[in-house]
């Protein structure tokens, strides 16, 4: 299987990137990953609304730009709806069998995404309503889709 992540904002710190390759590496005997980092726009600490959106499609055009043709998307948001690890296993089990054996997931970034990218979205996938960093966020995310690939083939993992 083909999993693709596409965010916006590089991570900085040792301790995120670690997270990320230890992830990486165990996400390697189940499927095939592509992390595809997006530079994130510049936001001062006072925006008008007006601003924000512009941030917001500006970084919608470089996601969809990054989303191959015909990928099943997944996008991060906070008013999407909720999943057990156990359904977002279903999820992956059902995209390997008959969704032509790939997944795109989106990560935002710090304003959110934009209205473009959330309507190409077939899936929209909610961590809870707090607010993470988008560093954090990519690990949670890798760790639950390797969770998935555990729960699919009923190896100890998930408990």
């Amino acid at each position: 299987m083909q999993i693709q992540v596409v965010c916006v904002g590089r991570l900085k710190e040792k301790y995120w990137t670690a997270a990320i390759e230890e992830y990486a590496k165990r996400l390697g005997a189940y499927a095939r990953l592509d992390i595809r980092e997006l530079p994130d726009e510049k936001t001062p600490d006072s925006m008008s609304p007006a601003e924000e959106e512009q941030v917001r499609v500006r970084e919608g055009e470089r996601i969809l730009s990054a989303i191959r043709d015909g990928a099943h998307v997944v996008a991060l948001a906070i008013e999407g709806e909720t999943w057990t690890s156990e359904q977002l296993a279903a999820h992956l089990d059902k995209q390997a069998v008959y969704g032509g054996g790939s997944v795109t997931f989106v990560i935002g970034g710090s304003l959110g995404l934009s209205p473009a990218v959330l309507a190409r979205a077939d899936k929209k996938l909610s961590f809870g309503r707090m607010t993470y960093p988008h560093q954090m966020m990519r690990v949670m995310l890798l760790e639950q889709v390797y969770r998935g690939f555990k729960i699919i083939r009923g190896e100890p993992y998930h408990k």
